[in-house]
């Protein structure tokens, strides 16, 4: 058996066939001794130093990084492994091209802004920002920066302890790009700023002010961070004019813990959800959770049932995909048919809507299924015809 008595023991052959055999700790021991090679048990049985080879470079690699966590409750447990899933043909997206994709691109980068859509890698990309097949094109502006504060485990927005300061000119910036766009609905979210004290409230809630006072037709939807669940600062973006308040939930109340950053909770989400409603009851809030992650029906029927007893009007159901292989792993990939029973089970809890598959993203096509929702709605009450494209005329 190898172990660290032997480390400095005189090498031989026959020590060797003795000693040498893969080691069988127990789950409690660090993982990197499951990785030995034979290599680097020739240097720790002929007593060379294990610096030699290369042996703390591959320990570097194996080791998981101090404040790193379990990324579901599956992997949590001893000896249980998440086996690779094939992405399905439902998710492949294509690459995105056209006019309004290189003009959008080009118009972020001379004003030096960010938006979700790059920094989350988000498959729907191409479609938002070439417009799809109705040609409105869409994009979700990302206030602060692009380096956030919190290291959610599905996310693949770059994480700093010590962000760059707030550009005072983003405001402004913000508000010329989406007036010169001609938009109708446009979503703004922002990193997490936990360096600062108030959050970025008051930035947001001026991007706001000055967005609707250059274009007071667009509507705004604003997707915000808990803000350490400091209310006065959700307050001042509930009132700073917007449209529509979004904070995402993100997973189910069991998985928080191993999904989202720690300092992120289920229960300070919903109080954030419910204090918007509470101030100000005319805005519509919505909220967002991602499937495939290990939750269960029940738990999916839980969280929805929350959400809509702090009277939440809008909800989103997406799988989640894996950016990067440093980022938690995909449980399972839902089906087009088990999202449809989901978008059923919201409307049936009576949501304002529930836009429910496999592609779906707390702010893809929110201005399209906000609007029609809203139109549809509208249309029953006046007794018009059921076609969204006559209103639209």
């Amino acid at each position: 058996m190898l172990s660290f008595t032997n480390i400095t023991r005189p090498f031989s052959r026959v020590h060797l066939l003795l000693s040498f055999q893969r080691p069988h700790f127990s789950p409690e021991v660090s993982p990197f001794f499951e990785s030995f090679t034979f290599r680097q048990g020739l240097f720790l049985s002929s007593g060379v130093t294990p610096f030699a080879g290369g042996f703390f470079r591959q320990l570097h690699k194996t080791v998981p990084p101090n404040n790193s966590t379990p990324i579901s409750k599956e992997e949590n447990e001893p000896n249980t492994k998440i086996p690779y899933q094939r992405l399905p043909e439902w998710l492949k997206t294509k690459v995105p091209v056209g006019a309004n994709y290189a003009r959008i691109k080009s118009d972020l980068r001379g004003l030096n802004l960010h938006t979700v859509c790059e920094e989350a890698r988000c498959p729907n990309i191409g479609d938002c920002w070439g417009g799809g097949e109705h040609k409105t094109a869409t994009a979700t502006i990302m206030l602060m920066g692009n380096e956030c504060t919190r290291g959610c485990r599905f996310c693949s927005v770059k994480t700093s302890r010590t962000p760059k300061p707030l550009d005072s000119n983003e405001p402004e910036n913000v508000a010329v790009a989406i007036s010169k766009w001609g938009l109708d609905y446009v979503v703004l979210t922002s990193v997490d700023r936990d360096d600062i004290p108030d959050g970025g409230s008051e930035h947001f809630a001026k991007t706001i002010r000055l967005l609707k006072k250059k274009a007071p037709h667009i509507l705004v939807e604003c997707l915000t961070g808990d803000f350490r669940g400091d209310l006065d600062c959700v307050a001042r973006v509930a009132n700073s004019g917007l449209d529509v308040y979004a904070h995402n939930i993100e997973t189910v109340e069991s998985l928080t813990p191993y999904v989202r950053d720690r300092r992120a909770t289920f229960r300070q989400s919903l109080k954030v959800l419910e204090h918007v409603k509470k101030i100000k009851p005319s805005l519509i809030t919505k909220s967002s959770i991602m499937l495939g992650v290990g939750e269960t029906d029940q738990e999916v029927m839980d969280a929805m049932k929350e959400l809509r007893k702090i009277e939440v009007d809008c909800v989103t159901l997406g799988q989640y995909m894996r950016p990067t292989k440093r980022h938690m792993k995909v449980y399972e990939y839902v089906t087009p048919e088990k999202f449809e029973y989901w978008k059923k089970v919201g409307d049936d809890l009576g949501f304002l809507y529930t836009a429910s598959g496999p592609l779906v993203r707390s702010s893809y096509k929110a201005g399209e299924f906000f609007i029609s929702s809203v139109l549809r709605k509208r249309q029953q009450e006046l007794g018009v015809g059921s076609g969204i494209a006559e209103v639209r005329e």
